[in-house]
């Protein structure tokens, strides 16, 4: 408080938006984040967006590779595609993965599923051949090369890829 009026009552000087502004960018991550948390909460989308980004570690790699989490409804119901001839071992086991996820999530999220059988929106991941043993020959080569490689882990790492890499070429 400073200066008085007229009046002779003490008057407030107040600092104008000039001298408030600081020049360059803000972040905008809190403002968003306060925008959109309410509506993602409300629509359970961070929810199945945790479901969808973590699903091989909450069910396991094989389930994972047969299911995929579609859409969370508000009852608790996870809509989930399944493989086509796995929807029957997936049904059985249906108590299991509602356990996973809730256990993953701490609370009860999903109450039952919804199966719907059809393709899988990621294709399965390749299955890569097994390599073929390696030649006397073609060892001794890998490890002569080697010879110069101090560190073990190093080591260790190039000769994975050196076996992966001969044993990979047609003989």
């Amino acid at each position: 408080m400073s200066q008085d009026d007229a009046s002779g009552q003490p008057t407030l000087i107040r600092g104008g938006a000039a001298s408030e502004r600081r020049p360059g960018l803000r972040a905008a991550g809190l403002a968003s984040a306060r925008i959109a948390g309410p509506i993602v909460a409300r629509h359970g989308g961070g929810v199945l967006a945790r479901l969808k980004s973590d699903w091989p570690a909450i069910v396991g790699a094989e389930m994972a590779a047969s299911t995929w989490p579609e859409a969370l409804a508000r009852g608790g119901t996870l809509k989930l595609r399944v493989a086509p001839m796995k929807g029957l071992e997936i049904q059985h086991r249906a108590p299991l993965v509602i356990e996973r996820i809730n256990l993953f999530f701490g609370r009860g999220v999903v109450e039952r599923l919804a199966l719907v059988q059809g393709p899988l929106p990621l294709p399965p991941p390749a299955m890569r051949e097994p390599t073929r043993p390696l030649a006397r020959s073609d060892e001794a080569a890998l490890e002569y090369q080697l010879n110069a490689v101090a560190d073990p882990e190093l080591r260790a790492a190039l000769d994975r890829l050196g076996r992966s890499i001969i044993g990979a070429s047609k003989p």
